[in-house]
């Protein structure tokens, strides 16, 4: 069974390819992402990792959590699932966000 890790404080020269090798050395990686800002494409200092085998999975968080890469102190656990996020909701009281002020 897979396990989906997430890998933070991440150098912001690291890529989707520096981390699948990174990870490789512990099993087979299924996927490998840095996450991206969507406006500029720079990296945003966090990512996941999906490993094919628990067990290998559990061996890389082992070794790598709090290791320093390219002068940086990974934190390297199981991913938590991702939480639904709903409708966005911007407030307001329905009087456009200028609710309570006199014109």
């Amino acid at each position: 069974m897979s396990m989906r890790l997430y890998v933070g404080n991440l150098s912001y020269s690291v890529t989707s390819q520096t981390l699948e090798s990174l990870f490789s050395e512990f099993g087979h990686v299924r996927d490998a992402t840095v996450v991206q800002d969507r406006q500029t494409g720079r990296s945003k200092g966090f990512g996941f990792v999906e490993m094919s085998d628990r067990s290998q999975a559990q061996a890389a968080i082992e070794a790598l959590n709090l290791k320093e890469v390219e002068g940086r102190c990974l934190t390297v656990n199981e991913a938590r699932p991702r939480e639904e996020r709903g409708g966005r909701s911007y407030g307001g009281g329905g009087r456009g966000g200028y609710a309570g002020r006199r014109y």
